[in-house]
């Protein structure tokens, strides 16, 4: 089954200094019917006024992707760690049994727009850790490119959950295709722009959730950039 989110339907969360929009459950956001797909739990669409940002709190126990569309992200955290994320970087930090961070915006001038990712680790009680690489423009035009992974191959930031992220920029008479293996799942999330799956029409913000097996083609693309979580199917919700 092919399954649309519709980036209309997400729960919206707008706090003046932050204006999110939630694919799945979060915070006070509640729906029973979207509660993550697969091992992924949460892709909060976020953006941050200049100056404003999250303060110190603590995570346990999630794997999670800062995906940065515009601007800069100042993080901070317990282990140490202090950097700028910018468009083109994904940085991952593993929760594991605690960490503490910050999250701001970089700009005092400028806002920046990013996405935050949650994917369940495949077991409790990881040590916390962090890590951040940058991908090329000229890597995910027109093509796949992969950033996360359970291996960290192909010089992608590694996650502890059998799930491989990939990114592309489409723009014109680009066009990718990409296939869902038996036994596993996939989400495709529209950061910006448009696209066409298989002639679908897909907008930014909106998602799509496949849980069967096939071959898709995206094209007919303005100014798009997409990423696709390729998962296990055999992962459940405790």
């Amino acid at each position: 089954m092919v399954t649309l989110r519709a980036a209309a339907d997400r729960g919206r969360s707008n706090q003046g200094w932050l204006d999110s929009a939630h694919t799945f459950s979060f915070a006070h956001y509640y729906d029973p019917q979207q509660m993550g797909f697969g091992p992924l739990r949460v892709i909060n669409d976020d953006r941050v006024i200049p100056g404003a940002g999250f303060g110190a709190h603590g995570h346990r126990d999630m794997e999670i992707i800062s995906y940065v569309l515009e601007g800069a992200l100042a993080h901070k955290d317990s282990l140490g760690n202090g950097s700028a994320i910018r468009p083109g970087d994904v940085q991952r930090m593993s929760a594991g049994t605690g960490i503490q961070h910050s999250e701001f915006n970089h700009s005092p001038t400028e806002p920046v727009h990013f996405l935050q990712i949650w994917i369940v680790p495949d077991r409790a009680g990881y040590p916390p850790s962090y890590e951040q690489k940058y991908f090329d423009t000229a890597e995910k035009r027109g093509r796949w490119r992969l950033v996360a992974s359970r291996d960290g191959r192909e010089g992608s930031v590694s996650l502890h959950q059998d799930v491989d992220v990939y990114a592309t920029l489409l723009d014109g008479a680009d066009a990718v295709e990409f296939a869902v293996r038996d036994g596993r799942l996939a989400w495709m999330q529209v950061a910006r722009g448009d696209v066409r799956v298989d002639g679908r029409p897909l907008r930014e913000g909106d998602g799509l959730a496949i849980d069967e097996p096939g071959r898709f083609r995206l094209d007919g693309a303005q100014a798009a950039e997409i990423l696709l979580f390729d998962m296990t199917g055999s992962w459940r919700a405790a």
